[in-house]
């Protein structure tokens, strides 16, 4: 999941949680909102950090190639 992905879920939550004063039957809009809130959360710890493990990393394996000229003469 996306940093703007959890963030999308965190405003969604957010809205569904303390927006929206509909009720539908069987479904609690808050509880639902809530849900979304904490995945969104989850998300956004979860691609922070793998972010800041991708970015410690550098440049991975380096190769060098070197060319030696012989004077042979």
């Amino acid at each position: 999941m996306s940093i703007g992905a959890s963030i999308a879920l965190i405003a969604v939550g957010a809205i569904l949680k303390y927006a929206i004063d509909a009720s539908l039957q069987g479904v609690e809009l808050g509880t639902v909102g809530l849900i979304l809130m904490i995945a969104g959360i989850i998300g956004l710890v979860i691609s922070l950090i793998l972010f800041a493990n991708a970015s410690r990393g550098g440049r991975g394996d380096v190769v060098e190639r070197r060319r030696v000229y012989r004077d042979d003469v």
